[in-house]
């Protein structure tokens, strides 16, 4: 069952929904949905060892208490990189990148609302996670992708029987064409971006080191931001732990972009709380990053308001800096796509702001993208 507190919400204007309608976003303002749930009281690390190896264990903490369509995602392993920076291994997930603690939430709501078709849009690591758990799920299920998606990615999709739809025009495009597939009738929207069942998946990023670590978190976390989902879910593992007395203080959120597309950034360091009205005359720049390479993020204000929250701060990397991690962490036995060696690439040029204990995700497998140039 869908637990008590499943109502959507628009932490715009306060409009509300019911889980059970398929209302993607909010109907007055067009932006995503927050989630109406706190989590239950009362558990500590030590009363998880016993619980199943998956980011289920953490049952007490997520808007869904199980899933049927697991795939024994979550868990990844944590280790060291430097004294002070440890990674963790998020390629190691079912389908190879992070993607998938968000996408069986997704997956696995869809499966109990029963609508007539599942839709997606990604650069690829989403859409492959969708696609693998709709296949789990016994769902239909359409991803839209842009023109030029990795044809490995694309492969995969295929492989897990959805249908693919590459659409010309870049990300942006991407998701309009999704958008309007998701306003027919009896479609589930399987967004990343704007589901905050996907967030509530991501956040057990964040619950597994609070474990690992022994009731602890970082001094700081270091997270590649497009759509900022990685982020958000991080921010908000960390605002229930808090809340919950489960930790005392709070990691710095280091959100990190490539310079080529870093519209987070620029606000971010003008002090501004949103992105410029759009300039539809500007084209993104083309990166090697291109799961983060998202121009207008609808969660602008949250990603930026999280971040300063937080005491952190934004850090673009160069595109030869992303070649250069991604050779260095390949030559310490971590073969990691283009997009998720970006944190890295950050960190270890070091900095002020890259101080004490800091944790960067590797977040999809570098047999996604291959080598960069």
């Amino acid at each position: 069952m869908l637990a008590d507190m499943t109502i959507y919400y628009c932490p715009v204007d306060g409009t509300r929904s019911a889980i059970t309608a398929l209302t993607w976003c909010c109907p007055v303002c067009r932006g995503p949905w927050d989630l109406e749930f706190t989590p239950a009281r009362g558990i500590g690390p030590n009363a998880l060892t016993a619980r199943i190896d998956s980011l289920w264990r953490y049952k007490d903490f997520l808007p869904l208490d199980s899933s049927a369509i697991s795939l024994g995602e979550g868990r990844t392993p944590l280790v060291p990189l430097t004294d002070t920076v440890s990674a963790k291994l998020d390629y190691l997930m079912p389908t190879l990148s992070f993607k998938d603690r968000g996408a069986v939430m997704l997956a696995e709501l869809a499966r109990r609302l029963g609508p007539d078709r599942v839709v997606a849009d990604s650069t690829g690591n989403a859409g492959t996670s969708v696609a693998a758990y709709c296949a789990r799920a016994g769902l239909p299920c359409t991803v839209y992708v842009p023109e030029g998606t990795s044809a490995k990615k694309t492969e995969q999709i295929r492989a897990h029987g959805a249908r693919l739809v590459a659409v010309p025009g870049g990300r942006e495009a991407t998701a309009l064409a999704a958008r309007a597939a998701a306003d027919e009738p009896g479609v589930f929207y399987a967004s990343h971006v704007f589901n905050p069942y996907f967030l509530h998946g991501t956040k057990t990023y964040v619950y597994e080191l609070w474990e690992d670590l022994g009731g602890r978190l970082p001094d700081a976390l270091a997270v590649p931001v497009g759509n900022g989902t990685l982020l958000l879910g991080a921010a908000l593992a960390v605002a229930e732990l808090h809340a919950l007395g489960l930790i005392e203080t709070r990691p710095r959120l280091l959100a990190v972009q490539a310079e080529a597309v870093s519209p987070l950034a620029t606000a971010f360091h003008a002090g501004t709380d949103d992105l410029p009205p759009a300039d539809a005359a500007t084209a993104p720049a083309p990166t090697l990053a291109e799961g983060i390479a998202i121009p207008r993020p609808p969660r602008a204000r949250q990603i930026l308001a999280a971040v300063r929250a937080s005491g952190g701060t934004f850090l673009t990397v160069p595109e030869d800096g992303i070649r250069e991690a991604q050779r260095d962490l390949a030559a310490r036995g971590f073969y990691v796509e283009t997009t998720g060696v970006a944190c890295w690439a950050a960190v270890r040029e070091g900095g002020e702001a890259v101080r004490g204990s800091v944790v960067v995700p590797l977040c999809g497998a570098g047999l996604k993208t291959g080598m960069a140039g």
